[in-house]
This record gives C-alpha cells, sequence and structure tokens, in this order.
C-alpha cells in the first residue's frame, strides 16, 4: 500500500509539472480511530417501583424470590444482570451492569415480578367468544368440551392453578393467579379453531379485532 501512495504522489507531482501547476505532495500517516462508548437507557418501565400489598408475603434469597398471597404462592429465579431491592412495602428491579443484555431484562423481569405480586392478590382473567352456528362450550368437571364444527367434541384438561366459567354457552372465561398459565390456556382454545377473516367464525378474545375481508363478488351482468 506504501508503494502505491508513492506512486500516486510521484504522478501528481510529474502531471503537474507538466501543466506548469505547483502540486503540494503531504505524506499520509497512520490514521486513527476514536472508539465513542454507547450508555444504555434505562428502561421507563423497569425502574418504576412495585406496591406489595400487606397481605402478600416475600421471600428473597440471592437470586430467587417468592411470592406468597390469598390466591397461591409463585416463585422466580432472576439473572445475574438483575437486581432486587426491597424497602418496606415496595419492591426495586435494578440493573446490575450497564450492558445491552442487562437492558433487555430490565423491564421484563420488573413486568414478571409485577405479574407475580398482582396475581397472587387479586388474581387475572382472560375472556373469550365462541362465534358461529352450533358453536358451544360446557365445563364438565375438570374438562372444557367445545363444539366446534368438528365430527367431535373438543375436550381440555383444565389445569389445577386455574379456573373456567361458561356464560351463554359461547362465552368462556379462564381466571387464575399465574397470568403466563392463563394466557397460554386461553391460547389453546383459541387454537383449535382461530377466527376467520370473512364471517368472523371461530373462538377470539373478548377484545380481539377481526379485520375483516370482503368475500368474491358475482359476475356483473
Amino acid at each position: 500500500m506504501a508503494a502505491s501512495l508513492h506512486t500516486s504522489q510521484l504522478g501528481s507531482a510529474f502531471l503537474g509539472e507538466r501543466a506548469g501547476i505547483c502540486v503540494s505532495t503531504v505524506p499520509v500517516t497512520r490514521l486513527g480511530f476514536r472508539r465513542k462508548t454507547v450508555e444504555c437507557k434505562e428502561s421507563r418501565i423497569g425502574k418504576q417501583p412495585i406496591e406489595v400489598p400487606s397481605n402478600v408475603v416475600i421471600t428473597l434469597e440471592g437470586q430467587d424470590m417468592k411470592v406468597k398471597g390469598p390466591l397461591g404462592e409463585l416463585a422466580l429465579s432472576y439473572p445475574r444482570e438483575i437486581t432486587i431491592d426491597r424497602q418496606e412495602s415496595i419492591i426495586k428491579v435494578s440493573k446490575a451492569v450497564e450492558t445491552r443484555r442487562a437492558n433487555q431484562m430490565h423491564g421484563l423481569f420488573r413486568t414478571l415480578t409485577s405479574n407475580m405480586v398482582v396475581g397472587v392478590s387479586k388474581g387475572f382473567e382472560k375472556k373469550l367468544q365462541l362465534v358461529g352456528v352450533g358453536y358451544r362450550a360446557t365445563v364438565e368437571g375438570k374438562e372444557l368440551i367445545l363444539s366446534l364444527g368438528f365430527s367431535h367434541p373438543v375436550k381440555m384438561t383444565i389445569p389445577d392453578d386455574l379456573k373456567v366459567k361458561v356464560e351463554d354457552n359461547t362465552r368462556i372465561t379462564v381466571s387464575g393467579y399465574d397470568k403466563s398459565n392463563i394466557g397460554q390456556f386461553a391460547a389453546s382454545i383459541r387454537k383449535w379453531r382461530p377466527p376467520e377473516p370473512y364471517k368472523g367464525k371461530g373462538v377470539k378474545y373478548a377484545d380481539e379485532i377481526i379485520r375483516r375481508k370482503e368475500g368474491k363478488a358475482g359476475k356483473k351482468k
């Protein structure tokens, strides 16, 4: 590379002399790069404190936390990038190090911690709606039985930590203290007959908006 730079400098000087122009040559020195440190911004969700009700008991053991309330008990293990600090009736989730992974985990584990506290004290619920002629649901013991247009009814075993209630044969309510289990069981119900976009038939969440499509138009005369 040094040889090519030297040749280009000689060529420029030679052309300048022929044209009667004085060309100044500047020796090329080593180029230096300056590394810029990027600081991770603190999560807006992660920095919010979590209020603990009086009927909830929290036990901290290193990176493990147990939450016990009137509805049940939950546990969660935190990664080493996250620290938990309890101050009377408030829990704060903080970052132990300033890395990209710690910034990603900060808001996530703050939300998981809040869901545990709210779950064991108040609980969560997820509502679904059956849309379609002949679609119906019933609860028999620990089984949810769905009639969704198949040649046979669909039977689903209800987990021990969840409660399922059916109203008007078409409205299903899944409740419990573990939000992730509620969402997973509700999604497994919806998976049997997802709503189709033309008539909206199927199993949908109560607050779900189905984007409808226009059917094929007939031939114009």
